[in-house]
């Protein structure tokens, strides 16, 4: 904790020291236009020193099977710390939910009707939302491989902090995905065949690329202070700020994308 605080000190006082030195005219620069490129520097530059300064044990590795038991429909929250997240359509038979979870999970179900709720999360104390030097996450610790069942609609709620993420939904059943993420490189591959889906992604300094297979219909809107954006416009024309599939309305498997994001980018193809 000391280490991360240090950090966050250091950080403002260089900005605070830059505004000083600009308003006593010892220096003429746009101060505000140099902190979003200074900033994603030092953080960029912190998060490798914390992948070469953590230790390489990843801690114990749990597995987890929660079973679908006769459940018609699944929701799963899902709360991932700093390190690597795979989301794919692997689960066991049977299963709602299986995978391997390094750095340890907590697990919690309940049934609701049809619908079996899911909860996974770090264990107690865990969750960092960026790598402070100590954590052991940087290098394979707090590495989940999820499966899931594709036999059944899913509603998905995927909350991680620092660190590398991918969803491979392509063969899932996913109706509502939503995601918040820290600072993080982010890869969802969307479903091919679950009719219509909604995704809201949310995130701070975040890369992240959104595959949309081929065959299915979007609509794209993208808000907040992106970096840069990048969409297939031969898929997807823009009109009136809108990316959108000329056949959406008609489509029977299409996706609603909207992004909201601070200093990050997006690549829709």
């Amino acid at each position: 904790m000391r280490r991360s605080t240090l950090f966050w000190g250091a950080l403002l006082i260089l900005f605070g020291g830059l505004l000083l030195l600009n308003n006593t005219g010892v220096i003429d620069v746009n101060v505000w236009g140099l902190i979003g490129p200074l900033f994603l520097l030092i953080t960029g530059l912190w998060f490798v020193w914390a992948v070469i300064a953590a230790p390489e044990s990843a801690g114990e590795t749990e597995e987890a099977v929660i079973p679908l038991a006769e459940a018609t429909r699944g929701r799963i929250r899902l709360g991932h710390g700093a390190g690597r997240l795979q989301i794919d359509a692997s689960a066991s038979s049977g299963a709602l939910v299986s995978g391997s979870f390094a750095g340890g999970v907590q697990q919690k179900s309940r049934r609701d009707g049809d619908e079996l709720n899911v909860e996974l999360r770090p264990p107690s104390g865990l969750f960092m939302p960026f790598p402070p030097l100590w954590i052991p996450f940087a290098r394979g610790g707090l590495v989940w491989n999820v499966g899931l069942s594709k036999s059944v609609p899913l509603s998905l709620d995927i909350r991680a902090g620092a660190g590398e993420i991918r969803l491979d939904l392509t063969d899932l059943q996913v109706e509502e995905l939503n995601v918040q993420t820290g600072a993080s490189s982010a890869e969802v591959k969307l479903p091919a065949h679950a009719g219509y889906t909604r995704v809201e992604a949310k995130g701070g300094l975040t890369s992240l690329k959104i595959e949309v297979p081929e065959g299915v219909a979007a609509r794209i809107r993208a808000t907040g202070g992106l970096a840069g954006i990048s969409v297939d416009r031969s898929r997807f024309p823009r009109t009136g700020g809108v990316n959108q599939s000329p056949d959406y309305d008609s489509a029977q498997n299409k996706v609603d994308i909207h992004v909201t994001t601070g200093l990050g980018s997006l690549v829709v193809k």
